[in-house]
């Protein structure tokens, strides 16, 4: 079973519940969304097996137990599942970072970020662990509605623009039962 690959690197977290922690990532090709503030690259750089991918992960990241499958949408691609399997095998504890577009049975223990963008599959939204929605001259409040009311909703303003910040943050304030603030760390800290 083989992967298409945008980049494999180890980093630290810069998003959501785990930030600050060290993490390897996997960002596999391809999207099945067309979002016209996406800043990632997810273009198709390579091909890998399974065994590769795993390999790359301990090369790069030792033993760092944390590693992030990430895209453009890597649910798209079939043998996601395998390597979650694999890397599952390998000792790591695997996050998922999605648009929640596609239904996937994901094991117990996988993380699931979901990050809607034009359309939600609703089981999706109902498994995810947290949600980051994306503050872009509005805060999506009809995705909210979309998680049950315990999963934990991020606003993350787009591109960390001061505008966006300052919707973000009163919205949290407005309703700070439902939402917290993520900012793009990695980005402040100048880290992928």
């Amino acid at each position: 079973m083989t992967l298409q690959l945008a980049e494999i690197f180890y980093s630290v977290q810069g998003e959501g519940t785990w930030t600050g922690t060290p993490a390897v990532f996997v960002r596999l090709a391809g999207c099945n969304l067309a979002c016209s503030f996406c800043d990632t690259d997810y273009a198709l750089k390579f091909v890998a097996s399974v065994d590769e991918v795993v390999a790359r992960v301990r090369a790069e990241g030792g033993d760092c137990p944390m590693v992030i499958v990430t895209g453009g949408e890597p649910l798209a691609q079939s043998a996601t599942a395998a390597l979650i399997d694999a890397l599952r095998a390998d000792g790591r504890r695997v996050h998922i970072e999605s648009n929640g577009t596609i239904d996937v049975a994901l094991p117990d223990g996988v993380w699931l970020t979901v990050s809607p963008k034009e359309r939600l599959h609703p089981a999706m939204a109902a498994r995810a662990n947290e949600a980051k929605l994306i503050v872009d001259g509005n805060v999506p409040h009809a995705w909210a509605a979309s998680f049950p009311p315990a999963t934990p909703v991020f606003l993350q303003p787009e591109g960390n623009k001061p505008a966006n910040v300052a919707l973000a943050i009163e919205a949290a304030k407005r309703d700070p039962a439902r939402y917290r603030l993520s900012l793009q760390t990695h980005k402040f800290i100048g880290v992928r």
